[in-house]
């Protein structure tokens, strides 16, 4: 099973910091994980950046049980 791994806002909306998912690729992952979280997750799903083992990923990218997913929303500060 792939890590998805959730940071900022999107990690809050969740109520978690990661979670394991079995999927074939990157838009598996993160389809399963909108399923699971709902709609506010969702909302913020496609203002995040994704990457796939620390690289910038495209949807139809594979996973495997070793790789991590990390989805990345804009943050501001200062």
């Amino acid at each position: 099973m792939a890590t998805l791994r959730l940071f900022a806002s999107i990690r809050e909306a969740a109520g978690t910091g990661s979670v394991e998912i079995e999927a074939n690729t990157v838009a598996e992952v993160i389809d399963h994980a909108s399923t699971r979280f709902g709609g506010d997750f969702q909302s913020l799903v496609p203002i995040c950046r994704v990457w796939l083992n620390g690289e910038p990923a495209l949807d139809g990218d594979a996973v495997g049980p070793a790789d991590e997913v990390a989805l990345l929303p804009p943050v501001s500060g200062g």
